[in-house]
């Protein structure tokens, strides 16, 4: 009995785990980011389209969250979706043609521009800016 209660303990630990380290990200041009799990609470900032969040905790249709920053908040389930998305974390990062140092900068970003991954190429990836602006930046420049 006290075996199949620690199994049962471990299973619910695993998942709790799994959904606290799920990521989505924001589908709609801008977000309000809330205090607490509802309309009525307190905008505290805005995001744009493409801003990758990840999960902390569901209340109904709510999901608290943290940022790239460790910022946390709250943002309704309806303006998320889950396909990969990333955020550049230092300013003046160098957007490529190509998965590559050699290939021609296409744009430079600043830290907090987020974008959709559309594809990976060893430690390049692939990103689209929700203007279609689109490139390859290197994965130490994004969260």
């Amino acid at each position: 009995m006290r075996f199949s209660l620690m199994i049962a303990l471990g299973i619910v630990m695993c998942a709790a785990t799994a959904f606290a380290q799920q990521r989505l990200t924001v589908d709609v041009s801008k977000a309000n980011i809330r205090s607490g799990p509802g309309t009525n609470y307190r905008v505290l900032w805005k995001v744009e389209k493409n801003h990758p969040v990840q999960i902390i905790e569901k209340k109904k249709s709510w999901y608290h969250f943290r940022d790239f920053e460790g910022d946390k908040g709250w943002i309704s389930k309806d303006l998320l979706a889950k396909y990969p998305s990333v955020i550049v974390i230092k300013n003046d990062c160098n957007v490529r043609s190509g998965p590559g140092l050699d290939k021609d900068i296409a744009f430079t970003v600043e830290k907090g521009v987020p974008f959709q991954v559309v594809g990976k190429k060893k430690d390049w990836i692939n990103i689209r800016h929700a203007d279609n602006d689109e490139g390859w930046i290197h994965k130490k420049l994004v969260w």
